[in-house]
């Protein structure tokens, strides 16, 4: 039986940015130094993003942190990885993003039970100004109300 990994990297700004319309969990396609960092907890999603090649997604501006202790194997912090879907989910997502106003933000990195990993993808459109105020709001709101 593995241990629990307690690794989870999440993209805060995503949420204040973006207004969330379908969630996907997407294995990555990563190499040995990159995984070994990912770990470690030496990755960002901020300002990551995902688009289509060709029919596969890639997910771009994710930065995985050189491994100390590779060598000859290191890899390209900021370079652009592989996302695995099933062709349903592919599909749907390429016909989503053809629509004006709706990207596919990376919300969250975190390893599986299997030791693999998981990319959570969101399919968003983007907030405007007073979308952001009014969320704001709310948020204060809530804080509130729990306090008293």
């Amino acid at each position: 039986m593995k241990a629990k990994s307690k690794v989870e990297i999440k993209n805060k700004r995503a949420s204040f940015e973006y207004e969330f319309l379908e969630g996907f969990t997407a294995g990555i396609v990563l190499t040995g130094t990159e995984i070994k960092s990912i770990r470690m907890g030496k990755a960002s999603l901020v300002d990551s993003y995902c688009y289509f090649v060709g029919g596969e997604l890639f997910v771009k501006n994710m930065h995985v942190a050189d491994y100390w202790w590779g060598s000859w194997g290191k890899h390209d912090p900021k370079r652009d990885r592989k996302l695995l879907l099933t062709k349903k989910e592919l599909r749907k997502l390429q016909r989503a993003v053809k629509e004006k106003g709706l990207t596919i933000v990376a919300t969250r990195l975190f390893i599986s039970e299997n030791g693999y990993a998981k990319l959570n993808i969101e399919l968003a459109r983007g907030k405007r100004e007073y979308d952001k105020r009014q969320a704001i709001k709310e948020k204060d709101m809530k804080r509130s109300m729990g306090m008293e």
